[in-house]
């Protein structure tokens, strides 16, 4: 079977850095097609990111903030990215406590997916708990957020708003929902 799905492979035969940024880079690839022509392929890489989806009193903490590429406040999980050489799990742990000054021991891996594999390589690790205690908030300086906790209803309302429209928050919603349904996460 290997072999059948390998002869669709693209091998890279340059790479051109087009731009190395805080958070992003972003690279040409020049790629060798299975049929010998070629083609160029645009490549954002990044570290990768890790999301909680932290429980506070049976509601979902959520963090609102001014989203810049889509000109709007969107209602999400608590979330970033990954320093380098970082575990996933610890950099949950971080960002649950840096955003919404919430803490948890104990968090579990409910999924880890690429977010947008047809350009980008990020892969994001969801986490789950419902033990959260309080810590001590602290954002970035050009962080500026509000965090809330909200009912399974307002998330859905949320949803049908356009408040929350990422893929990680929208599935943490149904994941949620799936928990409240059989006492169990779905890994």
């Amino acid at each position: 079977m290997n072999e059948e799905i390998n002869r669709w492979k693209e091998e890279t035969t340059h790479t051109e850095p087009i731009f190395s940024g805080k958070i992003i880079s972003l690279q040409v690839d020049t790629v060798a097609l299975p049929d010998g022509s070629t083609a160029t392929r645009e490549i954002v890489k990044h570290p990768g990111a890790a999301a909680v989806i932290a429980l506070l009193n049976g509601k979902l903490l959520v963090v609102e903030q001014y989203r810049k590429p889509l000109e709007k406040f969107q209602i999400e999980l608590p979330a970033g990215k990954l320093d380098a050489g970082e575990d996933p799990l610890e950099a949950a742990r971080r960002e649950l406590e840096e955003e919404t000054g919430y803490k948890a021991d104990t968090l579990q891996l409910v999924s880890a997916f690429y977010t947008s594999p047809g350009f980008a390589d990020e892969k994001l690790y969801v986490y789950f708990t419902d033990q959260v205690v309080s810590g001590k908030q602290q954002t970035d300086e050009d962080e500026f957020l509000e965090v809330m906790a909200i009912t399974l209803e307002e998330a859905e309302a949320y949803i049908s708003e356009g408040r929350i429209s990422d893929a990680k928050t929208i599935m943490a919603v149904y994941v949620w929902k799936l928990y409240l349904l059989t006492g169990k996460l779905p890994i």
